[in-house]
């Protein structure tokens, strides 16, 4: 067996690290939790270590429970939701459509940080996908068009063929149509779980509730 792919020569269950960070306590939290996800945010987009703070990873469910993941795009956040954008034929969108529980994780592993959301996810207007779909690049706006996500092609040339006879077609971002397949979701949080690394593997796991119009908030064992 090469090494390669001798087990022995990486092994996962060897790569410890100990997180050295200040403790996250209730006092400090912010009273909802999309301001505490702003604050933590602001702190990922400064971190040097940090090149995609708005990437995270979506897991959605089919019906009968079984789970895919993948890592998107933040796009938009406010009091009601996280917004990413996708092909609605893709297999997260279909499954969306029929199973709307969702969860989003954003791993910000070298600050020792995750905030882990959990909640329902909605299409959004057609208004507001017009309008983040005329602030993409010309070249993002033909993929949209060029790709059928999560379909099975023949080939990577057939993908670029398709994308060169839209170039053609549209030589120019304001002339490309919004593709009537493509567009946002916003996920309404049940529960925003603020992960914070220590020693030990000691973690510091603060939780929010959403209970009515308001939110508890709960210590997690780690």
């Amino acid at each position: 067996m090469t090494d390669a792919l001798d087990p022995a020569a990486l092994d996962p269950a060897d790569m410890r690290e100990q997180y050295r960070t200040a403790e996250l306590r209730e006092a400090d939290l912010a009273a909802e939790p999309m301001e505490q996800f702003t604050r933590w945010f602001k702190d990922a987009a400064g971190s040097d270590a940090i090149t995609e703070p708005n990437a995270m990873v979506v897991s959605t469910a089919t019906p009968d429970g079984r789970p895919s993941s993948r890592t998107v795009l933040l796009k938009h956040y406010d009091e009601g939701g996280f917004v990413f954008f996708t092909n609605y034929g893709s297999r997260k969108g279909t499954e969306l459509e029929t199973n709307p529980y969702v969860s989003l994780l954003f791993p910000w592993h070298p600050v020792a940080r995750q905030v882990l959301v959990t909640g329902t996810a909605t299409r959004v207007g057609r208004d507001e996908t017009a309008a983040y779909f005329r602030t993409r690049p010309h070249g993002s706006q033909l993929g949209a068009w060029a790709s059928e996500q999560s379909s099975v092609i023949a080939s990577r040339a057939e993908l670029l063929a398709r994308y060169e006879e839209l170039a053609t077609r549209y030589p120019q971002a304001e002339q490309v149509p919004v593709p009537p397949h493509w567009g946002g979701f916003r996920v309404t949080p049940e529960t925003v779980e603020f992960w914070q690394g220590h020693e030990n593997r000691l973690h510091d796991r603060l939780r929010y509730v959403r209970d009515g119009d308001a939110w508890r908030v709960e210590r997690l064992a780690p």
